[in-house]
């Protein structure tokens, strides 16, 4: 295989978009973008997107290609980037993956299971129940079709408890039993790098951005889309916490704080997460870039 991926992810704010695009140019190669929240137009300030002068830097794909009214899946990313590699390798023998999506990295590093297709009826009838009588009776039924898989998620991500229940109707069978595990080949080598650096240094940096981003005008952008605060391309941090304010929930300086917070809790979440991917090098931001190129000579 003399095709290779190489990977740059590791928690939010750390540096990733900025050593993916300096590999790029000495790679001569495109990045991929992994996060499942960059995909989306017209939130470019919530999401962190790559600016236009990132963007002409070195070409993306998966940025702001969808529509917030669209959904989209770890599923369909994979299929989607399996698509386009082929293309990709006709200019060169590399490519860049960069984000700290971790459904979304391992779904192209490692696959994702084959799942039924869900049907319009199944999931309409999914999303009445949840407009009818909220998420609470989707996560009782869930744990009534699939208790082991009802166990390991987090009951109040709306969005991964309707997938939850919306497979187990679709399969007819727990979704946990349809879950093996296993590793799909891959026609390519892969090289992972996972950028951290001190955690009071990274708590500092995403408290500084989440500053940035209110200077940028988080607020407005989130007005912008308030009417459509009930689509799960908003069920993320920085919206979430505009929404309370908004709803006269939360205080303006509450709201800026729990963002900073929840920021940093996710940012944990991602490093336990890939703690556990024996492939992963870690790296710090400054390392990056010698690694991945002294990797490939090896």
């Amino acid at each position: 295989m003399t095709k290779t991926l190489i990977v740059i992810t590791g928690p939010t704010g750390v540096g990733k978009t900025a050593a993916a695009i300096e590999l790029a140019q000495r790679l001569h190669c495109d990045i991929i973008n992994a996060d499942s929240r960059q995909i989306y137009r017209g939130i470019p300030i919530c999401t962190a997107a790559p600016t236009p002068e990132e963007l002409a830097a070195a070409k993306h794909h998966f940025v702001a290609f969808k529509d917030l009214e669209e959904t989209y899946s770890a599923a369909q990313f994979e299929s989607d980037v399996l698509d386009l590699l082929p293309s990709l390798w006709q200019q060169g023998d590399y490519a860049v993956m960069c984000g700290g999506s971790m459904l979304y990295v391992d779904a192209v590093c490692r696959g994702i299971d084959n799942l039924p297709d869900i049907s319009l009826e199944v999931r309409n009838a999914v999303k009445e129940k949840l407009a009818s009588e909220g998420l609470e009776s989707l996560v009782e039924e869930l744990e009534r079709l699939d208790p082991e898989y009802a166990a390991t998620i987090d009951r109040k991500n709306t969005s991964r408890v309707c997938h939850g229940v919306e497979i187990c109707r679709q399969a007819g069978v727990p979704y946990s039993t349809l879950r093996t595990g296993t590793a799909k080949h891959r026609d390519f080598n892969i090289i992972k790098l996972a950028l951290n650096i001190e955690r009071e240094r990274l708590f500092d940096r995403i408290n500084r951005r989440v500053d940035r981003m209110i200077e940028m005008g988080l607020e407005q952008e989130a007005r912008s889309v308030y009417h459509l605060r009930h689509l799960n391309s908003l069920n993320t941090v920085g919206m979430k916490e505009m929404f309370a304010l908004f709803d006269g929930t939360m205080y303006r300086k509450t709201a800026i704080e729990r963002m900073k917070k929840n920021t940093r809790v996710y940012a944990k979440k991602q490093l336990t997460w890939y703690r556990r991917d024996p492939d992963i090098a870690w790296v710090t931001p400054d390392e990056a870039v010698n690694t991945a190129l002294s990797l490939l000579e090896s």
